[in-house]
């Protein structure tokens, strides 16, 4: 399904529910080819199951989980990326060896650091062109390729430059990451995640190091590619993960009908999306029912839920009353609020995304 998400805070495209190739996902044609080892979740034209009956939503009985609000999680500049100065509606970043200008509509405030500064940037995303691949990119010193080696938290991964101002990684997710592998290292037991709407696979990847057994599913066959050559790169080969073109819907409803069972769960959905067989979703529309597939398949002893979203016309305190409701009488805390990236030249804080986490 592909998304509509330039409208969001650097216009990161994102899958839906049934994603054709996302624009966030678009690089050279000779690397668009998922491993052969992958999964598709589709079945003989024989065997093919009756679409479900839309799933009818009522309010839980029993007591709200606990709430913590508002919580910023921030993530701080470090030797893998560093937010470098922002303002006038552009962000500059440094990305292990290369620093490169991006738009970004939430900084509306000026620029701190000299011209100077921006001019050496090695990288900067123009946005005056239709071509695929890095053709949307200028490279002010010498032309670069289309990817290259990056670090996150001692985990080796792929930079890429794509046609939608994206290079694969974001950041601020780092902080969900972190508290994520905390939750997976002192279980003291197997956990399994479940990592939907995944992309290019870092949080699968930091899951798996940290010992869960991780299925992670994109409706895009090209960001699997893309997640499973940063499993190989990262040294990870070994580890326990599933990767999955599907649906995210779909496949989280197969997963309730056949009795598997999630201790995390991770979804970033996008806020609109269109498939190839005309599907539509909305956030405001289809995210509830999501929210209660995510309930729905977790194991007697959940450990979190984490929904992120982006550039969507709300306050986190929509998403944190949904995520309260739908996990009623399961106790637990939901923390909800705003993921930030601080600032280096003026610290400065960048709001990123809206989030909401259920926690046992």
């Amino acid at each position: 399904m592909k998304s509509f998400r330039d409208k969001r805070r650097d216009g990161r495209p994102h899958p839906a529910r049934a994603e054709q190739p996302r624009p966030r996902d678009a690089f050279a044609a000779g690397r668009q080819q998922a491993a052969p080892a992958e999964r598709r979740e589709t079945k003989p034209a024989e065997r093919q199951e009756a679409k479900p009956a839309p799933r009818v939503l009522a309010r839980r009985e029993g007591a709200l989980p606990a709430e913590r609000l508002p919580l910023i999680l921030e993530v701080a500049p470090n030797a893998d990326y560093a937010l470098l100065d922002s303002g006038a509606g552009e962000k500059l970043e440094q990305y292990g060896p290369y620093r490169i200008v991006r738009p970004e509509g939430q900084a509306i405030w000026q620029r701190a650091l000299p011209a100077k500064d921006w001019e050496r940037a090695d990288a900067i995303f123009t946005g005056d062109t239709d071509e695929e691949g890095i053709g949307r990119w200028r490279f002010p010193k010498t032309p670069l390729g289309e990817t290259w080696p990056m670090k996150h938290d001692g985990i080796d991964y792929l930079g890429r430059f794509t046609s939608f101002r994206h290079v694969g990684v974001f950041p601020e997710q780092a902080s969900h990451w972190d508290h994520m592998a905390g939750l997976i290292a002192s279980a003291r037991r197997p956990v399994k995640v479940l990592n939907l709407f995944g992309y290019t696979g870092l949080a699968s990847l930091v899951a798996a190091r940290a010992g869960a057994e991780v299925t992670h599913v994109d409706a895009s066959k090209k960001a699997i590619g893309w997640a499973r050559e940063n499993q190989e790169m990262a040294g990870l080969a070994d580890k326990p993960i599933r990767w999955i073109v599907e649906d995210a819907m779909k496949f989280a409803e197969r997963e309730e009908r056949r009795g598997s069972r999630y201790d995390i769960v991770l979804f970033d959905p996008p806020a609109y999306g269109r498939g190839p067989k005309g599907e539509v979703w909305q956030l405001f529309e289809d995210l509830p029912g999501l929210t209660e597939l995510c309930r729905s398949i977790l194991t007697p002893k959940p450990l979190a839920v984490v929904l992120t979203a982006y550039s969507i016309r709300a306050s986190f305190f929509a998403i944190h009353a949904l995520m309260r409701d739908t996990f009623a009488g399961m106790g637990g805390t939901v923390e909800s609020g705003e993921l930030i990236i601080r600032e280096k030249s003026a610290g400065r804080a960048l709001s990123t995304s809206l989030f909401s986490r259920w926690v046992a």
